[in-house]
């Protein structure tokens, strides 16, 4: 059997192409629901959904007659993907994602039905202004975190740190579900502020090349200290005043923004528990490293901090197809 695993973010797709557990082609577009958004219309996430998923079955080199199953997660269910799937309310883990899948036929797409996995919210109940807080939403990531578990073997209790431009925190429990989680803004804040404001000039319109420790977690105590709009000018200061390079300066301004992660961490009310809990922290190596370095350094998180190693293909894909295993469609 062939298995086209497929991923849509808010400005990308991604397909991959499975045949016995092994990834044997794959495919993707610069496309996602933010095109939705702009444009008002699906058309551009349509035509990019269809050719990503027939340019990695092409390079799969389908024998005739082969069965082939198309999964997909991530922002494909929303309300500006092609097709909304609702929220399960946790707790869920595998046996409830499962249930929760869909399959749906896209024509002008693919020429059979695609199964979709649904997201997972905090609760079943509405927010207010006191509460919203309490809430918290997830596409894509709970498939991820199914990958996740899968991948090191591992169940919970835990909690897994999702960096990217909205970072997520993932709760899992003893019998491996999803209990809620926790989002923020953070890698959009980093990107904003990195290219877009004043400040953007002390780092050269970029990132850190590679993490420097010391101003990381300086740039984390002002930032717990100060707040975020402070500690960010505190780099402009530092560059015009200060000797500290440019990669320091960088690295300074990430920990100020991830200190706001942490923070809601500890006081956020949409994921409770993670003082003690076992931390697995994966995505690319400067925001995973960083986070690493953050949770060793805080007193507050007493549990062991863990990181995803380089290597893995694709954990979205891995967690979609644990997902139709508990289906029973693999």
């Amino acid at each position: 059997m062939l298995i086209a695993t497929l991923d849509t973010g808010t400005t990308n797709t991604r397909v991959v192409a499975w045949r016995d557990g092994a990834p044997v082609a794959e495919a993707g577009r610069p496309v996602g629901v933010r095109d939705t958004a702009i444009t008002g219309s699906t058309d551009k996430l349509k035509a990019a959904v269809g050719e990503a998923l027939a340019e990695a079955i092409a390079g799969a080199d389908v024998a005739p007659g082969e069965d082939r199953l198309y999964l997909a997660s991530g922002m494909i269910t929303s309300n500006a993907g092609l097709r909304e799937i609702p929220h399960l309310a946790a707790p869920a883990g595998k046996a409830e994602l499962a249930a929760g899948m869909q399959a749906v036929e896209l024509p002008g797409v693919c020429d059979r039905p695609i199964w979709l996995i649904p997201g997972v919210k905090s609760h079943g109940g509405g927010v207010g202004l006191d509460d919203c807080d309490a809430m918290d939403i997830m596409r894509g990531e709970e498939t991820e975190a199914m990958g996740v578990l899968s991948a090191l073997g591992i169940g919970g209790p835990a909690v897994l740190a999702l960096p990217g431009s909205h970072a997520k925190f993932v709760g899992i429990d003893a019998a491996g579900r999803i209990t809620g989680s926790m989002t923020t803004i953070s890698g959009e804040l980093l990107d904003a502020i990195s290219r877009h404001t004043l400040i953007a000039g002390s780092v050269d319109h970029g990132f850190a090349d590679e993490v420097e420790p010391e101003a990381l977690l300086k740039g984390a105590a002002m930032g717990a200290k100060l707040g975020v709009a402070r500690s960010a000018f505190l780099v402009r200061l530092l560059d015009l005043f200060g000797d500290l390079d440019r990669n320091g300066r960088a690295s300074f301004l990430l920990g100020a923004v991830l200190a706001g992660d942490l923070a809601a961490l500890k006081s956020g009310a949409s994921l409770k528990g993670t003082a003690e809990s076992r931390i697995i922290v994966a995505g690319k190596a400067g925001l995973r490293d960083a986070l690493v370095a953050l949770f060793t350094a805080d007193r507050h998180f007493t549990g062991p901090v863990e990181t995803v190693p380089d290597g893995i293909h694709s954990v979205s894909a891995l967690g979609a197809m644990e997902i139709a295993r508990a289906r029973k469609l693999i």
